[in-house]
C-alpha cells in the first residue's frame, strides 16, 4: 500500500477502501439460485481517478471465483487475495481521467469475518439477505468499500419465479422468461457500499399509506401469513415519514420500503431506500415500533448524509437515536427530556472510558455511543434553544444531502446557530469519556401537541 492511499485509508479497516480514486456509478447485472445458494455477476464500474496517475488500485471482493477482468476493455494484470483484488492496469490511468472496470465472478456468497462475527451476504432458509454494515459489501460485489465513495447503482437480479427481490431504489423493470424473473433495480443517489440493501424471499407485497400525488411511496415486504401483525406494528410510518420530513427536510430518496424475513434478526439493519426486519421485530403490538422510527431516520443520517469514515459512526447511531425520542415525544409518548433523562442515568450506571468522536473499532456498535450520541443531541437543543434547534438539524440534512460528513462538519455547521461558543459542550460531551451532567431540563420548550395520531387516537 502507498503512502498515499496510507493517508487517507480508514483508520479502523484500512484494508477496506482505495482513496486514489471514486466511483461514480456501478452496474450490476447478477443471476442468484437460492437452492445451491449460487451466485454469478458481473459489475461494470464508471470510476475516476484521483490527483496522481493511477499506475495500479484495487476493489475489495470476497473468495469469488473470478472469471474475467477488464480495464477500459483491455486485459490488466491482477491478483486477489484476502478479499482484495489488485489491479495494474496496460497502461497507467492520468490523474482525474474516467475509467471503467469490469469484474466477472462466480461462486457461493457468504458473510464476510468482522469483529462482530460473519456481516454480508447471508443465506437464509429460502432466500438471502444482504446487511453489510460496516464492511459486508464485498461479500457478493467487487466494490471501492469506504463509506465516502458514493455512487450510483444499477442492479439487474435474475432468480427462480417463485422469489421476489427486494432493493433499495425504484423498480424499472420486472421481466419473467420460463421459470425466472430478472428484476431491476435504479438507485440514482449517491451511495456508499456497505448501504447497497437487498433481500430475495417469498413476499407479499403492500402499500403503507396512500402518499398522494406529490408523498413517499412506503412498501412492505413481508410473509403473508405475517401480514397481520405488520399491518399494525408498521401503522404510523407513514406519520413518521411526514414528521421527519417537517424536522428534517424532504425525504432524500424516491421511495421507501421495508422488508420483514421469516427468520429472526439480532437488530433491524438500515440500506438506502430499504431497512430489513426480522420476524421478531414484528409482534402486532407495536413492541419495536422505536426500531421503526430509527431506520427511517437513518435514511436522513447515515445514508444521506453519510460518514466519512467509521471514526464518525456516532453521527449515524446518535441522530438516528434521537430520531427516535422526537417521535415519541410528537406521538404522545414519553417526551425527549424524559428520554434523554432515561438515558443519562443508564449511562451513569455504566463504565466511562467511551469517547464518542473515536470510539475505537470494537466499539463501534456499543450500546453507550447510541445513547451518548443521542444526548448530544439533547445538549445541543437545550443550549440553543428550540427554535435554533430545529433550524440546524433540518439544514444540517439538507445541506450535507448526498455528502460524506466528520463529527468536526456537524460542530463547525451547529456553531453558526449559536449564540455563544460551544467549545466546551462539544469537547465534553465528543472529546472526553466522563459522562457530562444532564442538561437542564426547563432551558426546553414545552413540547408542541402530540403529532397525529397520538398513542390513544390510534387504540
Amino acid at each position: 500500500m502507498s503512502p498515499q492511499q496510507k493517508a487517507a485509508a480508514d483508520p479502523y479497516f484500512p484494508d477496506n477502501g482505495d482513496p486514489r480514486y471514486r466511483v461514480h456509478r456501478y452496474e450490476l447485472t447478477l443471476d442468484y439460485r437460492p437452492g445451491p445458494n449460487r451466485l454469478a455477476g458481473t459489475a461494470r464500474l464508471n470510476a475516476i481517478a484521483g490527483p496522481a496517475p493511477l499506475t495500479e488500485f484495487q476493489l475489495n471482493l470476497a473468495d469469488f471465483r473470478i472469471g474475467r477482468v477488464r480495464v477500459d476493455g483491455r486485459a490488466p494484470h491482477y491478483t486477489h487475495r484476502g478479499g482484495r483484488l489488485r489491479i495494474r492496469p496496460p497502461k497507467p490511468i492520468r490523474a482525474g481521467a474516467p475509467f471503467t472496470v469490469e469484474v466477472h465472478w462466480s461462486g457461493n456468497p457468504k458473510p464476510v469475518n468482522s469483529p462482530w462475527g460473519g456481516i454480508g451476504w447471508e443465506e437464509l432458509e429460502d432466500g438471502a439477505l444482504v446487511a453489510s454494515q460496516p464492511v459486508g459489501a464485498p461479500s457478493w460485489y467487487p466494490c471501492n468499500d469506504r463509506p465516502a465513495d458514493k455512487a450510483s447503482y444499477q442492479i439487474s437480479i435474475t432468480t427462480p419465479s417463485a422469489y421476489s427481490v427486494v432493493a433499495g431504489g425504484r423498480l424499472l423493470t420486472r421481466t419473467t422468461k420460463a421459470s425466472t424473473t430478472t428484476w431491476v433495480y435504479e438507485q440514482p443517489a449517491p451511495t456508499s457500499s456497505y448501504l447497497v440493501g437487498l433481500s430475495i424471499g417469498r413476499y407479499q407485497t403492500v402499500l403503507l399509506g396512500d402518499p398522494g400525488e406529490d408523498g413517499v411511496p412506503q412498501h412492505g415486504h413481508i410473509p403473508a401469513h405475517l401480514l397481520p401483525q405488520f399491518s399494525r406494528d408498521f401503522a404510523r410510518q407513514p406519520a413518521m415519514m411526514e414528521l421527519f420530513q417537517e424536522l428534517f427536510g424532504p425525504y432524500p430518496f424516491g421511495e421507501y420500503a421495508v422488508v420483514v424475513t421469516e427468520e429472526e434478526l439480532d437488530v433491524p439493519v438500515e440500506a438506502q431506500g430499504l431497512s430489513l426486519f426480522g420476524a421478531n421485530h414484528v409482534d402486532g403490538a407495536r413492541g419495536s415500533e422505536r426500531l421503526v422510527a430509527h431506520e427511517l431516520a437513518h435514511q436522513w443520517f447515515g445514508n444521506s448524509v453519510t460518514i466519512a469514515d467509521w471514526r464518525n459512526i456516532w453521527l449515524n447511531e446518535g441522530f438516528a437515536k434521537y430520531a427516535e425520542w422526537l417521535w415519541s415525544e410528537r406521538s404522545g409518548g414519553p417526551t425527549t427530556a424524559q428520554l434523554a433523562a432515561i438515558a443519562h442515568r443508564k449511562l451513569s450506571l455504566l463504565p466511562q472510558d467511551l469517547r464518542l468522536s473515536d470510539p475505537g473499532r470494537k466499539r463501534m456498535f456499543d450500546d453507550r455511543l447510541y445513547e451518548r450520541g443521542g444526548l448530544v443531541l439533547h445538549a445541543l437543543r437545550c443550549a440553543l434553544g428550540e427554535s435554533a434547534f430545529h433550524r440546524m438539524l433540518r439544514s444540517w440534512a439538507t445541506l450535507h444531502r448526498g455528502k460524506a460528513v466528520t463529527t468536526q462538519s456537524l460542530v463547525t455547521h451547529t456553531q453558526r446557530f449559536a449564540d455563544r461558543p460551544l467549545d466546551d459542550l462539544f469537547t465534553a460531551w465528543l472529546h472526553e469519556t466522563a459522562l457530562p451532567p444532564l442538561p437542564a431540563l426547563e432551558t426546553v420548550v414545552p413540547v408542541r401537541p402530540p403529532y397525529p395520531p397520538s398513542n390513544a387516537q390510534s387504540r
